[in-house]
C-alpha cells in the first residue's frame, strides 16, 4: 500500500468555508470539510457562541463534545444580528467557497444574506442550508430538532421493542445524516463548478428527508402490499435469523441469514437438523421459523460467554459481534491500529481522546490539525485579512459588533 501524502496535500486544501450553523448538523458538516483540508471559519454570537461549548459533560469550563466538533475551525465572534455584523459576514462570504447554515429559513434573508444577494457577490458560492423542514413547502416555517427529523422521516417509529414506546437511538442521528447528506451536497456542487461554468448552487437539505432518503424499503413494502413496518427490537425483519442473543455476561449479535452461513451457524451450534432441513435452505422458509431459530441459538450462547461465542463463530466464519460500550472502543486494539481513536491536545490544556477521521482516503487523507477555538479566537487575525485595521476592529469591539 502506498504511503499517505503530507497533511498539506489534504483533498479540500484551499477551500474556503463560512459556516453560521450552531449545535449539530450544520457544525458536523463544518466537521467534516475541515477534516479533509478545507478553511473553515465560525461565525458566533458574542458572548456565548455555539451552545455545543456547554451541552453535556463539561472538563475545564468548556464540552469534550466541542472539541471533537470544532476541531479545524476558526472562531469568530461577530454579532450578525447588527447591520455591521452582517456586512462583515458579507464581506467574508465574498471570499468563501461554501456557506454552510442551518437557521430557521428566512432568517438570512431578513439578515440581507438570501442566496440571490450572496451570488451577486461571489458567483462561485456554494451554499448549505439544513433546516428541519427544508426551504420550501407548508412546513417550512415551522422549528426543527434531529429529533423530530427522526419521527416525519420514520425512523423514530422502528426504534424500539413491539408495543412499547418508540425510543431514541441514544446519539442525534437526525442531525448527524442531514450533515452527511449535506457534505455530499457540498462536494457534488464544488465539483459542478470546477468542471462547469463555475457558478455555486444551493443545496437544501432538510432533516426529516436526510432520515427518510435511508428508510430502505419502508415505502415500496407500503406502497405494494399496504404493508407498513412496525419496530422489531433487536431483530431485523423478514431476515432469518439475525438478532441479539444472551449469553452468561451480555448479549451478542449474530448475522447469520446467508444460505451459507445459516448452515454454518446451526452446525457450530449443534443442530446439524436444523442446518439441512429443506424448508430451511433460503431467507424465506427461515422467516417463517425465525421464532425456532432465535430460540435454537439463544439455547447455545446462553450457555456460554461471549467471548467463547464470538470465538466459536469466528472459527465457523458466521458474523457476529459484541455490543460494544463507550469502554469497549477506547480498549479495542483494532479501532487503536485503524487509527479510529485519537489523542487531542485542547486548547484548555489538557488531552482528550477522540474519535478518529472517517472515510479514510489513501492519498490525502483527513487530519486535525487544530484544536477547538476559544470563543472569538480568531476574530482579529480574520477581520484584518479582510482588510480591516486595527482601529475599525477596536471601534468594533467597543460597539459590540465582535468579540
Amino acid at each position: 500500500m502506498t504511503a499517505p501524502n503530507m497533511i498539506s496535500d489534504q483533498a479540500l486544501k484551499g477551500v474556503r468555508v463560512i459556516e453560521m450553523g450552531q449545535l449539530i448538523a450544520g457544525p458536523f458538516a463544518g466537521k467534516t470539510l475541515g477534516e479533509f483540508g478545507a478553511e473553515v471559519i465560525k461565525i458566533e454570537a458574542p458572548g456565548t457562541g455555539d451552545p455545543l461549548r456547554n451541552w453535556r459533560m463539561m472538563k475545564d469550563g468548556t464540552s469534550v463534545w466541542w472539541q471533537v466538533q470544532s476541531r479545524n475551525k476558526r472562531s469568530v465572534a461577530l454579532d450578525l444580528r447588527s447591520s455591521e455584523g452582517q456586512e462583515i459576514a458579507r464581506k467574508l462570504i465574498a471570499e468563501a467557497d461554501v456557506l454552510v447554515e442551518n437557521f430557521r429559513p428566512g432568517t438570512l434573508e431578513s439578515w440581507g444574506m438570501g442566496y440571490e444577494t450572496l451570488s451577486e457577490l461571489n458567483p462561485g458560492l456554494v451554499m448549505l442550508r439544513i433546516s428541519g423542514y427544508g426551504q420550501t413547502g407548508p412546513y417550512r416555517d415551522l422549528p426543527g430538532f434531529g429529533a423530530i427529523g427522526e419521527a416525519m422521516g420514520g425512523l423514530r417509529h422502528l426504534t424500539g421493542e413491539p408495543g412499547r414506546v418508540p425510543v431514541r437511538c441514544g446519539i442525534s442521528i437526525g442531525d448527524t445524516l442531514a450533515a452527511l447528506h449535506g457534505t455530499i451536497g457540498v462536494l457534488t456542487a464544488l465539483y459542478h463548478r470546477k468542471v462547469n461554468a463555475g457558478r455555486g448552487q444551493v443545496i437544501d437539505v432538510a432533516l426529516h428527508e436526510a432520515v427518510f432518503n435511508v428508510m430502505e424499503s419502508l415505502i415500496p413494502e407500503y406502497s405494494a402490499f399496504g404493508a407498513v413496518r412496525e419496530a422489531a427490537g433487536s431483530a431485523l425483519p423478514g431476515i432469518a435469523p439475525s438478532n441479539a442473543y444472551r449469553c452468561s455476561d451480555g448479549y451478542v449479535l449474530v448475522a447469520g441469514n446467508g444460505d451459507s452461513i445459516f448452515k454454518r451457524l446451526m452446525t457450530a451450534i449443534g443442530r446439524a437438523d436444523l442446518a439441512e432441513a429443506p424448508d430451511l435452505a433460503d431467507n424465506a422458509g427461515r422467516v417463517k421459523r425465525v421464532a425456532e431459530l432465535d430460540a435454537a441459538i439463544e439455547a447455545w450462547t446462553i450457555q456460554r460467554s461471549v467471548a467463547a461465542v464470538l470465538a466459536a463463530l469466528g472459527e465457523a466464519k458466521v458474523p457476529a459481534g459484541k455490543v460494544y460500550t463507550a469502554q469497549d472502543i477506547a480498549e479495542d486494539p483494532h479501532y487503536r491500529e485503524r487509527g479510529m481513536i485519537l489523542t487531542q491536545q485542547t486548547r484548555e490544556g489538557y488531552e482528550v481522546e477522540v474519535p478518529g477521521i472517517v472515510p479514510k482516503l489513501m492519498g490525502t487523507p483527513g487530519a486535525v490539525r487544530s484544536a477547538a477555538p476559544r470563543l472569538g479566537e480568531d476574530t482579529d487575525a480574520v477581520l484584518r485579512e479582510i482588510g480591516l485595521t486595527e482601529a475599525q476592529i477596536a471601534a468594533l469591539r467597543e460597539r459590540k459588533v465582535v468579540a
